[in-house]
């Protein structure tokens, strides 16, 4: 991989921004790609490296908004016969660069990981930040008191409940969403209701209070006549965690990410398509050229022609449209007519 696209994709992680990294596995000559040719490609589209021509970047980049989409890597075959380079596990698309040559492409989604905010630093609220993050989330804690020693696996630690910074993404120089955020309450009976009101504030999927029903009725009283509706604390959970007789902090830190896990996963569609930044395969067209299909928000070749948009692979297939629009425009139509 390029020197300055590892530097590009480890930006991207630090800004929590999804991507796809798609590396040349294989090749068959002529192809112009060489195996352990990479590119990027970010959740918007844009397409950064080389997998080889230009007939193959469409196909990449529909392929890696799939990727991110469905939160699994895939592996693609561009063959001059794709129909005969069916194998298991792999997708076979046309290769339609004139070079001919057929390369295999494996497409990696690389997403930002789950976000933790512990309130805390009470023995649960510390052994929930060890099991946070060796779970592979971004975990962020909380406490007046606290400072790197208590909480030495956290990704950043705060003082102060209310700090802005911790409404932004780890990484992030001016703030904004989370893919996916779970907050838990660990405070034990110090500073409960302002822990409260600074969780809620946060807005996150998942919000639960370590503390007896007896003694969160009491904090639950106190931060309604701060303002806060009832149906917001209607969706606390208390006591946070599944029931497993947990009596240890460890014990009691495990009860609670499991029950994080079992919201999370209930929750999968919605959750897969915020961690892939909203990323989805985009409409398509069909080059009427060489028949590829095109993603049309990330076309970059495109004609006009009898009030319609066509789209192109490469600016090869656009520049032969254009000597003859009304010869393709004709063909592709009669085809699609065909195939219907």
């Amino acid at each position: 991989m390029q020197p300055e696209l590892v530097l590009f994709a480890s930006e991207l992680a630090k800004r929590g921004e999804p991507f796809a990294l798609a590396t040349v596995v294989r090749r068959e000559p002529p192809s112009s790609a060489r195996v352990g040719d990479t590119a990027l490609v970010t959740q918007g589209g844009g397409f950064h490296g080389w997998v080889g021509g230009s007939c193959t970047q469409p196909t990449v980049v529909r392929e890696a908004l799939r990727a991110l989409a469905e939160r699994a890597p895939r592996l693609i075959a561009l063959s001059p016969s794709p129909e005969a380079d069916h194998r298991p596990g792999v997708t076979a698309f046309p290769m339609t660069c004139h070079s001919g040559g057929s390369v295999d492409i494996y497409i990696q989604p690389v997403l930002p990981a789950p976000r933790l905010v512990v309130f805390g630093g009470s023995p649960v609220g510390q052994a929930l930040a060890r099991l946070g993050k060796a779970l592979g989330y971004a975990v962020d804690a909380v406490d007046p008191a606290a400072d790197r020693a208590t909480f030495p696996e956290a990704d950043r630690v705060f003082a102060e409940p209310d700090a802005a910074p911790l409404r932004m993404k780890p990484g992030s120089p001016g703030g904004g969403g989370e893919p996916w955020l779970c907050a838990v309450v660990a405070t034990m009976g110090q500073w409960d209701e302002d822990a409260v009101r600074a969780a809620v504030a946060l807005d996150p999927a998942y919000l639960g209070v370590v503390a007896s029903r007896t003694r969160f009725a009491e904090i639950r009283e106190a931060v309604m006549g701060g303002g806060i509706a009832g149906e917001t604390l209607e969706r606390i959970r208390n006591p946070a965690g599944l029931d497993i007789g947990a009596e240890q902090p460890e014990e009691i830190a495990l009860s609670v990410l499991a029950e994080i896990v079992q919201v999370r996963r209930t929750a999968q569609p919605e959750v897969q398509r915020a961690e892939s930044g909203g990323s989805s395969p985009a409409d398509e067209a069909l080059d009427p050229i060489c028949g590829m299909t095109v993603a049309v928000a990330t076309a970059r070749h495109r004609a006009e022609y009898g009030g319609r948009t066509y789209y192109f692979c490469c600016a090869g297939c656009r520049e032969q449209f254009l000597r003859d629009p009304p010869r393709y425009a004709t063909a592709r139509v009669a085809g699609a007519e065909g195939a219907a």
